[in-house]
């Protein structure tokens, strides 16, 4: 999409470059540990070093006698907020494990606080850590969900009755019955390994308490400071008036862990109102590695029925999902369960989901979210379908694919917002044809015969997807009229990257009619607007954005009203010119957005105001969806596999994409992009693995492989937009299309690439490792077979 196709005078569908970029680039970024908090506390956790222990004791007599040492605090000196850090996504038939702040007695992973320290400096806080004795009892740990669900195994919380974290069934149609009568059933188990979000900021928490007021400042890498602030109102039984949170505007990345809530957010503040001294926490890179919420680890059992043409008839897929040691919320498996079906006809469904407590740090959304293990299982089965029957896998797609003139279509199960999965709009068809024609695919096909001759293996794999996105159940947006002269656009959402500043300034140049240069974003701060949700699940631009355009329009109401009255006309002639309100467009006849606000909001000590003018010129809107949208996109890759090595060369990469009505092309391409490198780290790469007692054996970067752009090769990208009718922008989200179907695509164009010698991809990520044990696991069932 070029400018040129942008109606003149407007800012929707421009690439306009990022404002953040100037200062980021030039080293002038401000981030958490930027703060400058003048006499601050420097914090630093103990941590469990066993997945599964009781505390029998713990002295920190040595520790507090250290010079600098400010005061420890064990959980059992915290009993006051140990309180449960409650799920954001519940079910009633949820098992929920409380998960305390800082537990006193029972730990139930590496890396679960039991101690914190406060220190004149951060380097005294950790040599204290060395000095505290504590005595555990280590007890048996849970380190797989095959364990967790082992008759008679072990328990992941002592006591407990089971592992068991939740049942559940979605189901449309008759999918058993479909099964025992179809033609051809295929099955297959598939199991896709964790992950972390591995933002380049990690995570961190600043808080101040004022003693005069009673009121506590908190700085939290958070995407949802209202969401933070609502729990913190809850745990600390204060208004939530008297809290306010602070995302701070530079935040480097957050990908989903950050918009989970922590223990950690919830121990600072309460210490810096204990000492009343500012302190100050900044996890470190192995901290990270360990403690912040990962994903996708899933073990699926799948078998699809379909015909002798391949179309699909049913689809059963029983899901294991990994809820670590507590549960965070239930949204990434809701969503999981949800996405099975894709783009396609689906009948007769049935998804079983088994969430399992085991001993490892919790699970959450990681960019993705429940959507990339889904989208493998579905278009791996896809590719056996083609290949049982002899078709051609694009050809399999294009038999099963929902058409273009069927939306809404009613998939007959629920998605993970409460509300019945419904695609509002998409044209599936056109996404796999685009992808196919840049992939050259037919070319590709009759070169892959070729150099198969020739002993060499190279594949072609295809993924088409959709994303639930634009969630509820609600984003706002508050406009105000500085006593500068300037439009401030206030959103709840903490920018996390995207470019909010940048993004909104366009969508309220539109509404209101002025150029964006005279247009300011502030985001994140409970402070400066009332309520919000955070940023999540790809939701803020189809949702924060009808609020800011709504928001705007009323401003550009409020303005032109005003200036009428200034300058004895009717509102209808009065129209800006840069930052003037003109009669006519006669700049002779102007007032400034200044003496507007010099007159509306400022105004004179006594004196009345003019006759027809609204004091305060300020405007809010809050927009709340229907229900979901769904994003979508097509992926084809072609790649040569080395059969010794079993390394992968991505000979081609295509992605095909549509969010809806594009905002910023330019920075879409940058989140598609973006999200692409997070999909072939989880293809092909990032793999925290845990030992069987639970200790993780990749805490850094030495032993978790995440890609940098050497990795990543170059993709060819293009867009389609069908817009949304959930939203008056028409838009849907773009934050996580990249991420979503890359599993599934490089696993396809592996086993294509090795077919002649029946090697079966069944594991993410694709590694050589497991590469080489395919092609060995196939030559020993051969031989077998012989």
């Amino acid at each position: 999409m070029s400018d040129t196709l942008v109606p003149e005078g407007t800012m929707i569908g421009r690439r306009v470059e990022r404002r953040e970029d100037e200062r980021l680039l030039t080293g002038h970024g401000g981030y958490l540990d930027d703060l400058d908090l003048p006499d601050a506390l420097a914090a630093a956790f103990l941590r469990s070093p066993h997945a599964h222990a009781k505390i029998l004791s713990f002295d920190a007599t040595e520790a507090l006698t250290l010079p600098g040492v400010v005061a420890v605090f064990s959980g059992a000196d915290l009993m006051e907020i140990q309180k449960p850090l409650a799920p954001k996504v519940q079910h009633p038939q949820l098992r929920d494990y409380p998960r305390l702040p800082m537990p006193p007695q029972e730990l139930h992973y590496v890396g679960e606080p039991l101690a914190v320290v406060v220190a004149e400096s951060r380097y005294i806080a950790e040599d204290a850590l060395e000095l505290i004795e504590v005595d555990f009892e280590v007890l048996p740990a849970v380190a797989s969900t095959a364990v967790a669900l082992q008759e008679n195994g072990p328990l992941a919380h002592s006591g407990d009755e089971s592992n068991v974290a939740v049942l559940l069934t979605q189901s449309a149609g008759d999918a058993a019955k479909a099964l025992a009568e179809a033609p051809n059933v295929l099955s297959e188990e598939f199991f896709v390994m964790r992950g972390g979000g591995h933002s380049m900021e990690t995570r961190g928490v600043a808080a101040r308490f004022e003693m005069a007021t009673g009121q506590v400042t908190i700085w939290d890498t958070t995407q949802a400071p209202h969401y933070a602030r609502q729990q913190l109102s809850v745990i600390y039984e204060m208004a939530e008036d008297d809290i306010r949170v602070i995302a701070p505007a530079d935040v480097g990345g957050g990908f989903g862990p950050k918009a989970q809530f922590y223990g950690e957010e919830v121990v600072i503040p309460w210490v810096a109102m204990k000492l009343g001294r500012a302190v100050k926490w900044v996890e470190d890179r192995q901290e990270n590695m360990v403690t912040s919420m990962m994903e996708r680890s899933q073990t699926h059992r799948v078998d699809v029925g379909f015909d002798d043409n391949g179309l699909l008839l049913a689809v059963k897929d029983v899901i294991e999902h990994d809820q670590g040691a507590y549960c965070a919320g239930l949204q990434v498996p809701s969503i999981t369960t949800s996405t099975v079906p894709g783009p396609y006809h689906v009948p007769n469904i049935e998804i079983e989901l088994r969430a399992c407590y085991t001993n490892m740090v919790p699970t959450s959304s990681v960019r993705g979210a429940g959507r990339p293990q889904a989208v493998f299982v579905m278009e791996r089965m896809i590719d056996r379908i083609a290949e049982h029957l002899g078709l051609d896998p694009a050809d399999v797609r294009r038999r099963n694919l929902i058409q273009a003139d069927e939306f809404p279509y009613k998939v007959g199960i629920m998605f993970r917002d409460g509300s019945p999965l419904t695609y509002d709009s998409g044209d599936f068809p056109t996404l796999l044809e685009g992808t196919l024609e840049r992939i050259g695919y037919t070319e590709a096909r009759e070169r892959q015969a070729k150099l198969r001759e020739e002993g060499r293996y190279v594949g072609i794999g295809l993924s088409v997807y959709i994303e639930g996105c634009g969630l509820g159940p609600y984003e706002g947006a508050k406009i105000r009229l500085t006593n500068k002269g300037r439009i401030l656009v206030t959103l709840a959402a903490a920018g996390q990257g995207q470019g909010y500043e940048t993004v909104y300034a366009q969508i309220a140049a539109d509404g209101i009619g002025l150029d964006m240069d005279y247009i300011e974003v502030k985001t994140g701060d409970t402070s400066r607007i009332p309520f919000g949700q955070g940023t999540f699940a790809s939701r803020i631009t189809a949702t924060c954005g009808p609020a800011v355009m709504d928001a705007a329009k009323q401003m550009r109401e409020r303005l032109i009203d005003t200036a009428a009255v200034l300058l004895g006309c009717d509102a209808s002639e009065v129209d800006f010119v840069g930052d003037k309100a003109c009669l006519g467009g006669d700049l002779e006849k102007s007032v400034s957005l200044q003496q507007l606000a010099q007159t509306a909001n400022i105004g004179k000590h006594g004196i009345t105001m003019p006759r027809g003018i609204k004091a305060g010129i300020e405007t809010s809107s809050y927009f709340s969806p229907e229900r979901a949208a769904y994003a979508s996109g097509a992926h084809a890759a072609l790649v040569e596999v080395d059969p010794e090595t079993g390394e992968i060369e991505i000979l081609k990469y295509v992605i095909g994409h549509d969010c809806g009505n594009v905002i910023n092309p330019l920075l879409v391409d940058g989140q598609v992009l973006g999200g692409f490198a997070h999909g072939i780290g989880n293809a092909m790469y990032e793999e925290p693995v845990y030992d069987v007692e639970g200790q993780p054996q990749a805490t850094s970067y030495l032993d978790y492989a995440l890609v940098s752009a050497t990795e990543v090769p170059p993709v060819e990208l293009f867009h389609i937009q069908t817009p949304s009718p959930l939203n008056p922008l028409g838009v849907k989200g773009a934050g996580e299309g990249g991420t979503i179907p890359a599993p599934a695509t490089i696993a396809n164009a592996v086993e294509d690439a090795l077919r002649p010698l029946r090697a079966r991809v069944t594991r993410a990520p694709i590694t050589p490792a497991r590469i080489v044990d395919a092609i060995h696991r196939a030559e020993s069932t051969s031989a077998d077979q012989d």
